[in-house]
């Protein structure tokens, strides 16, 4: 039923599917860069969380997604540094190595009304539960659906190039999420990142599946 209703918000669907199952990382490397034209609105300030968490309640879906300080050393981990999570035309950037996992940010994580599409999306539940203990509902992972519309590939970056036509950088993954400040380009990536699954959920959403040949 839920999946009716957000469908039924979109202009029509495509009459046919011309996805591919697998694409290339040279025929990737070719294709547009995409990047969210969105506001971008930093979480670093716990008085912030509510305000932030209300905005986000009220939404059909959101993009969701976390990024982690890479470590460069076995046996060295970091817990997760920022978690992501966009509307079509803001994305909140909460800063976790900054402010808790608050209450109101679970509430979100444990609401079913609320999609919440991602790519990956168990790893990045594992993470988070490192900090604090939730149950999730309401999510939906891009990897996990993706072979509905017979697409083979799992990272974002690929699905992403096959479903839009348009890459997505990662140039700026493995930079420092704790920094004392984000950099812009860290702040865009980060964004991009949460905000495309949703783009990407609204595409298959309108596209006749195709289930991915054995």
């Amino acid at each position: 039923k839920i999946f009716r209703n957000f469908a039924g918000t979109f202009q029509g669907m495509s009459t046919e599917n011309r996805f591919i199952d697998k694409i290339s990382n040279e025929q990737t490397a070719l294709l547009p860069a995409i990047e969210f034209r969105g506001e971008i609105r930093i979480v670093e300030d716990e008085r912030d969380i509510a305000a932030a968490c209300k905005y986000l309640a009220e939404q059909p879906v959101i993009g969701f997604d976390t990024e982690t300080r890479p470590s460069f050393r076995p046996g060295v981990t970091f817990r997760v540094s920022l978690l992501q999570l966009s509307s079509p035309e803001v994305c909140y950037l909460f800063r976790l190595n900054r402010i808790p996992l608050d209450k109101a940010i679970l509430q979100l994580f444990e609401n079913k009304r609320l999609l919440k599409v991602g790519a990956d999306v168990a790893g990045d539940l594992r993470s988070l539960r490192q900090i604090r203990h939730f149950r999730d509902a309401g999510f939906i992972d891009l990897q996990a659906i993706a072979p509905e519309w017979g697409i083979a590939e799992k990272s974002l970056r690929k699905l992403s190039a096959i479903v839009l036509g348009q890459r997505v950088s990662k140039a700026q993954r493995l930079s420092n999420w704790e920094a004392a400040t984000l950099t812009d380009k860290q702040q865009l990536y980060a964004a991009t990142d949460a905000w495309v699954c949703t783009r990407i959920y609204d595409r298959l959403l309108r596209t006749p599946k195709k289930p991915l040949r054995q």
